[in-house]
C-alpha cells in the first residue's frame, strides 16, 4: 500500500466518523442524550484476507468508541459499534459477479447464507432505542456467527 493508499481509507473510515461525531456531540451534551452508532465490519474482529487498510483504519474505530463510551457516559450518551457481516447487497451481488467463489464463503458462516439488510437495520434500530440504553461501548457482530473468536 502506498502512503497515498493509506491516506485515503484514514480519510475516508476514521476521519469521516469522528467528523460526524464531532458535529453532533454538542447537542447530545446539552440534550443530555444521544447514540452514536458507528458501521466497521466483522474483520475489525476477524481480519479478512487482502483487507490490510480496512482491517487496520475500522480497527482503530472499535478504540474510538470504546474511549467515547467511557468519556460520554454521564452525558446519559452510548456509544456502540456494529461489525455487519457478509449481507446480501447490491456490492455484494458485483464481487460475487465478477468473483464467483465469493459465494462459497457461506459455507463458514454458520446460519448458511448472507444476511439480509433489514436484519442487520434491526440491530441497529435496537442500539438506536431506549431498550440499549444500558448498552455502551460494544461492538456487536451481526455475521450469521462467522466471526470466530469468543471476545
Amino acid at each position: 500500500m502506498t502512503p497515498e493508499d493509506w491516506d485515503t481509507a484514514y480519510q475516508q473510515l476514521l476521519v469521516s466518523a469522528t467528523g460526524l461525531i464531532r458535529g453532533f456531540l454538542p447537542g447530545m451534551k446539552t440534550n443530555q442524550w444521544g447514540r452514536i452508532i458507528t458501521i466497521t465490519s466483522q474483520a475489525v474482529k476477524q481480519p479478512v484476507d487482502n483487507l490490510i487498510l480496512s482491517n487496520s483504519i475500522r480497527a482503530s474505530i472499535v478504540g474510538l468508541v470504546k474511549s467515547l463510551s467511557n468519556e460520554l457516559g454521564a452525558y446519559n450518551i452510548t456509544v456502540n459499534n456494529v461489525m455487519p457481516g457478509y449481507t446480501q447487497t447490491a456490492r455484494l451481488d458485483r464481487l460475487i459477479h465478477n468473483n464467483p467463489t465469493i459465494a462459497s464463503v457461506t459455507k463458514e458462516i454458520p446460519l448458511g447464507r448472507f444476511g439480509q439488510p433489514d436484519e442487520f437495520a434491526a440491530a441497529v434500530t435496537f442500539l438506536a432505542s431506549e431498550r440499549a440504553s444500558y448498552i455502551t461501548g460494544v461492538s456487536l457482530a451481526v455475521d450469521g456467527g462467522w466471526i470466530k473468536s469468543i471476545m
